[in-house]
C-alpha cells in the first residue's frame, strides 16, 4: 500500500527549506529519511535496570509524530536503549526510538522488527492482515493539511478538464475521491494522476503549464499556497477525523511482560509532552522544536501546521474519538473506519477486508485491527 512520505528534497530546496524526505507511503508525508535511534534525551535519566524490558517505536517526521523525538530530547524518555527517562521509569520499561522514512516504518512493523509504529489508520490496514495490530492511541487527525490546490482553475466542473496530480492508491487519493462523492461528482470524472507529491508541487512552484491541479499534504500544501495564483479548491477539512494518524502496538508485544506498561508509556509521553506545549511560556520553543524535526518549518510554519494537523492532546479527546464521535464530527468512528476500509477495497489496494475491532482483547476476539481505548483509561487514572 502506498501513502504519505516526504519523497523530494530538491523541492526543499526551490522553496529555500531544508526538506528531507521519507519514501513511499502517507507517501511523501513530512518526514526526514533517516534510521536510527532518537536522540539520548535531556533532562533526568539513569541506566535502565536490567531486568527492564525494552521495546522499540518506529516513527518519522510529521508533526504529531516528532512529539516523541523532541520529548526524547526534554528528558520525558530516553530514545536509546539503556537508558530511562522519567515516564519510562514511572512505567518500569525501556523505549528504543527508531527514526525511519515512512515506508520504512511500516516496513519495520509489519516484519516485526520494531514492537510499535506511528502510522494512519489507513496504512495500517494492509499490515494488519498479516501481524495483528492495536491502536493503542490517536495522536492527531488532519484538518487541512490534505488538500486540493489549483492555479487558473474556477471551480470543482473546471477541474474535469484537468489532471491532478498526487500520489495514487494513498491519503492523497483517498481525500480526493471523498471530496468528491461529498460534492456529488464521479471520481471516473477525474483524471487522478500518479506524481511524486513533491515533483507535484515543485512544478506547481516552477509554474508549469501542464501542472494545474495537485493533491498534496504538508508542508507541501502550505508552500505551494505562497504562491501567487494557487488557491485551495477542497481539503480534508471536508472530511472531519477520517485521516487519523496513530501509534500502533503489535498484538504479540501486548502480550509480552511490560508490553501493556509500554503502551501505557507511549500515551503518558504524548500527555505529557501535549501539557507542555499548552503551556503559553513554553508553546513558541516546543514547536519550533517540532519544526526542526518537520522539514525544518519556523514557529509560523509550525503554527499552521499544527492548526491543519489537530492533536488529540489529552485522554478525554482521544476516548471520545474511540468511543464516541471525535472532535469534528456526530459520526461513530466505528462507521468512519467502515467508509475507510471500504473505499480501499473498492479501489483494490486491498485484497481483502481486514476484520476491525474496538475495545479490548476480550472484547473484540480475533480481530486484524483494534482500536483499544483501554490503554489510555489506564494512563489517565495514573496521572
Amino acid at each position: 500500500m502506498r501513502s504519505r512520505t516526504l519523497l523530494n528534497a530538491s523541492f526543499g530546496l526551490l522553496l529555500g527549506l531544508s526538506l528531507l524526505g521519507c519514501g513511499g507511503s502517507k507517501n511523501a508525508a513530512n518526514k526526514k529519511t533517516g534510521t536510527g535511534t532518537g536522540s539520548s534525551g535531556g533532562g533526568s535519566t539513569n541506566s535502565a535496570p536490567s531486568k527492564a524490558p525494552v521495546f522499540s517505536l518506529a516513527w518519522s517526521e510529521y508533526p504529531s509524530w516528532s512529539v516523541f523525538g523532541v520529548a526524547s530530547e526534554k528528558g520525558l524518555i530516553n530514545g536509546k536503549e539503556g537508558a530511562m527517562g522519567r515516564l519510562e521509569q514511572k512505567w518500569g520499561v525501556d523505549i528504543k526510538l527508531e527514526l525511519l522514512d515512512y515506508d520504512g516504518c511500516i516496513n519495520a512493523y509489519q516484519t516485526k522488527n520494531v514492537d510499535s509504529v506511528c502510522v494512519t489508520n489507513m496504512d495500517v490496514l494492509n499490515p494488519s492482515l498479516t501481524r495483528s495490530s492495536v491502536a493503542v492511541l490517536p495522536t492527531s487527525t488532519s484538518y487541512g493539511a490534505d488538500a486540493c490546490i489549483v492555479v487558473g482553475i474556477k471551480d470543482v466542473d473546471d477541474l474535469k478538464k484537468h489532471k491532478v496530480y498526487g500520489l495514487a492508491e494513498s491519503v492523497s487519493q483517498y481525500a480526493f475521491a471523498r471530496n468528491l462523492e461529498l460534492l456529488g461528482k464521479k471520481e471516473s470524472d477525474y483524471q487522478f494522476t500518479q506524481m511524486d507529491p513533491g515533483e507535484a508541487a515543485k512544478q506547481m512552484q516552477a509554474a508549469v503549464k501542464e501542472v494545474k491541479a495537485i493533491m498534496v499534504w504538508n508542508p507541501f500544501v502550505l508552500q505551494v499556497l505562497k504562491k501567487e495564483g494557487t488557491k485551495r479548491l477542497f481539503d480534508s477539512t471536508n472530511i472531519p477525523e477520517e485521516i487519523i494518524d496513530l501509534v500502533v502496538v503489535g498484538e504479540d508485544v501486548l502480550k509480552k511482560k511490560g508490553g501493556k506498561e509500554f503502551a501505557c508509556a507511549v500515551i503518558d509521553t504524548y500527555y505529557e509532552f501535549n501539557k507542555m506545549l499548552e503551556d503559553p511560556k513554553q508553546r513558541d520553543k516546543l514547536l519550533v522544536a517540532l519544526g526542526e524535526k518537520f522539514s525544518s518549518l519556523d514557529l509560523d510554519g509550525m503554527k499552521e501546521a499544527v492548526d491543519q494537523t489537530r492533536f488529540y492532546k489529552d485522554a478525554d479527546e482521544a476516548l471520545n474519538l474511540f468511543t464516541g464521535s471525535g472532535k469534528f464530527t456526530k459520526r461513530p468512528f466505528t462507521e468512519t473506519m467502515d467508509v475507510v476500509v471500504k473505499w480501499y477495497v473498492d479501489h483494490k489496494i486491498l485484497k481483502t477486508a481486514p476484520k476491525i475491532g474496538f475495545g479490548g482483547a476480550d472484547e473484540s476476539p480475533g480481530t486484524d485491527l483494534r482500536f483499544d481505548s483501554s490503554f489510555i483509561r489506564m494512563v489517565k487514572e495514573k496521572q
